[in-house]
C-alpha cells in the first residue's frame, strides 16, 4: 500500500468519523429534549437549541470533505458510495437535529402549562426515534443491510404512535377545551418525533445503496426484495 493510499484511507477515517460524531449530537439531541419535556428542565431545552450550532457546523464540514474527496481523489465504487452516502446521511442528521430543536421549542411553550394528560405514549414514540437513529447509524458504521432493514420495518410502528397520540390528544380536546393550546403542541411534539423516524429510515435506504449499490428508494421491484413478500402490508410506497 503507497503513501498516497494509506492517506486517503486515512481521510475517509476522518470523514467517518466526522459523520459519528454528528450523529452521536444528534441522537443526545433528541434525548434531552424529550427529558427537557418531562422533566419540564427549561435549561435543558435551552441547551439542545444553543448545541444544533455544532450539528449545522459539521454538516458543513462534511460536506466541504466530501466534495474535496471526491474532486481530488476520484473515488471509485465503495469508496465513492461511502462518500456520496456520507453527503445525503448528514443532509438527514441535519434535519433530525432541526426536529429535536423543533421539540425543545414546544417543550419550552409547555413550561407553564399543565399537561393535557399523563405522558405515556410520546416517551414510547421517542424511544422508537432513538432506536431507529441509533440503529441507522450503526448499519452505516458497520455496513450491514440486515440492521438497516429493521431501521426501515420500525417506520410502521412510529406512524402507529403518532396516529395513537393525535387520536387521544383530539378525544381530549373535545373535551376540555382548556387544554386545547398544550394538546396542540404535543400533537407537533409527536409529528416531529415521526419525522424523526422517516429520516432515519431515508438513512437505512442509503446505506443499501452504499453497501450493494441498489436503489430501493422509489424502486418496487428493489424494495420487495429488501423487505419480503408481505411489504405492501408493512408500508406504502
Amino acid at each position: 500500500m503507497n503513501k498516497e493510499h494509506r492517506s486517503f484511507d486515512d481521510e475517509l477515517k476522518e470523514l467517518n468519523m466526522m459523520i459519528l460524531e454528528m450523529g452521536s449530537l444528534v441522537e443526545d439531541a433528541i434525548q434531552r429534549s424529550i427529558e427537557s419535556l418531562k422533566k419540564k428542565d427549561e435549561e435543558m431545552a435551552k441547551e439542545v437549541i444553543r448545541r444544533d450550532d455544532r450539528v449545522n457546523k459539521l454538516e458543513v464540514e462534511i460536506d466541504e470533505k466530501c466534495v474535496s474527496l471526491l474532486a481530488l481523489r476520484q473515488p471509485m465504487a465503495v469508496d465513492l458510495r461511502f462518500i456520496t452516502t456520507g453527503m445525503k446521511l448528514v443532509t438527514d442528521l441535519e434535519r433530525i437535529g432541526d426536529l429535536a430543536v423543533d421539540i425543545a421549542e414546544r417543550s419550552l411553550e409547555m413550561m407553564a402549562r399543565p399537561l393535557p394528560k399523563p405522558l405515556i405514549d410520546i416517551p414510547k414514540l421517542a424511544a422508537v426515534a432513538q432506536r431507529m437513529v441509533h440503529g441507522a447509524l450503526d448499519a452505516f458504521v458497520k455496513k450491514d443491510v440486515d440492521i438497516a432493514r429493521e431501521v426501515w420495518n420500525s417506520d410502521d410502528e412510529a406512524d402507529n404512535y403518532r396516529d395513537l397520540i393525535q387520536d387521544e390528544l383530539v378525544q381530549v380536546m373535545m373535551e376540555n377545551k382548556d387544554v386545547i393550546p398544550q394538546s396542540v403542541l404535543l400533537i407537533f411534539i409527536a409529528r416531529h418525533l415521526e419525522r424523526i423516524c422517516d429520516h432515519a429510515t431515508n438513512i437505512a435506504e442509503d446505506v443499501v445503496y452504499m453497501v450493494e449499490a441498489k436503489m430501493i428508494k422509489h424502486n418496487v421491484d428493489e424494495l420487495r426484495k429488501f423487505v419480503g413478500k408481505d411489504w405492501k402490508e408493512k408500508k406504502k410506497v
